[in-house]
């Protein structure tokens, strides 16, 4: 007897529903395993969406509504280093429209359920089912890529991630803000859309000081953001909740097998302060669906080499942006007389190099 499903896709979150729309626009019968997330009302995290993702959710009309103030286009990055050591990046001098989107990570998941809802190829299911091929989307701590026996290995970073939403007292002018210093990676995103006066915050500190910042009250822990961001936003207030988690990097021994594959921060994970965590996730997604598409018509959805493919094509994707994420967590990690030179030397010598610069924002930007 056939399997109900052509396709059933294990985990429902931003990953999983584009996954999911994808495969239905070419007939598969799609079954999208949802479990129920007390805490994704509350997210307060937003991404850093390239032009590739934009292109994608897009096409799929997943897209958030950008007369909702949902959406910021960033026009600019301004990157701080040691001792005055700055990287500026301008849409304009890159030749395009847009750098990058800002989007909160509920504005985007409600947008895709919406999706999904009025798609009838994917049926939402609250148990996982027969299908030809599953493919899991649950995230880092995937629980049945622990049952499949996939070694996954993790590098802890001796830091933790503090996010929340900020009010702020000056307009933030669609520039996306970071300041490397002492050890810590601040990220102020603009959000709210161009005219907001609101920042999405990624703070990458110190396990320690993590637990300290998170139990000040409120208006302390505003007053050092503050002074961390040099006054840049004028005072920052905070708007929600604020919420923290460890970083690592990590990466499976395989991908996939017979009638089974690892997509999104399942099968990889990064430091964030590339803001391409997301990006990578989605690109798994676009490639995945390209490789069933393409497949030859006797071949099953579940077959192992077909999807050796996607792996192979992600492997090499990913390593590079793996290896040069976690190689600038190290070097900006540390506060050695030698090392501090060198991020000076180098922040400098990059921010004039301009068909460099140009270089790393199309890298940044992905294919479309």
């Amino acid at each position: 007897m056939a399997a109900p499903y052509d396709i059933c896709i294990r985990g429902a979150g931003i990953v999983g529903r584009t996954l999911a729309l994808l495969l239905a626009r070419d007939r598969l019968r799609v079954g999208l395993v949802e479990t129920p997330d007390p805490a994704a009302a509350s997210d307060v995290r937003a991404y850093a969406l390239n032009a590739a993702s934009h292109a994608l959710l897009s096409q799929l009309r997943a897209w958030p509504d950008d007369s909702t103030n949902a959406v910021t286009p960033v026009l600019r990055m301004d990157v701080h280093g040691d001792a005055g050591a700055r990287v500026r990046f301008d849409a304009h001098e890159q030749g395009s429209g847009t750098l990058a989107w800002i989007v909160g990570a509920t504005a985007l998941q409600d947008r895709l359920r919406e999706a999904v809802r009025y798609q009838p190829g994917i049926e939402v299911l609250t148990a996982p089912a027969d299908a030809a091929l599953t493919v899991i989307c649950e995230g880092k701590a995937s629980a049945t890529r622990a049952e499949l026996g996939v070694h996954h290995e993790i590098t802890r970073y001796s830091q933790h991630a503090i996010a929340a939403r900020l009010t702020c007292e000056l307009p933030h002018d669609q520039t996306a803000r970071q300041w490397f210093a002492q050890g810590e990676v601040l990220a102020l995103l603009p959000l709210e859309g161009p005219q907001g006066r609101a920042a999405a915050l990624v703070w990458s500190v110190p396990q320690e000081r993590a637990s300290a910042l998170l139990a000040l009250p409120p208006h302390e822990f505003e007053e050092r953001l503050t002074q961390a961001s040099h006054h840049a936003l004028g005072r920052l207030t905070l708007a929600s909740e604020r919420s923290g988690w460890p970083l690592q990097l990590a990466k499976v021994s395989r991908w996939c097998g017979p009638g089974w594959v690892l997509a999104g921060d399942a099968a990889h994970t990064v430091h964030p302060l590339a803001g391409q965590g997301l990006n990578l996730g989605l690109a798994d997604v676009r490639e995945l669906a390209r490789v069933l598409h393409e497949r030859d018509y006797w071949r099953s959805l579940g077959d192992a080499r077909l999807l050796r493919r996607y792996e192979r094509a992600r492997k090499a994707q990913i390593a590079p942006v793996q290896l040069a994420t976690d190689g600038l967590q190290q070097l900006f990690a540390h506060d050695a007389p030698a090392l501090s030179w060198l991020r000076q030397w180098g922040l400098r010598s990059f921010d004039r190099l301009t068909p460099l610069k140009h270089w790393a924002a199309r890298q940044a930007a992905g294919p479309v």
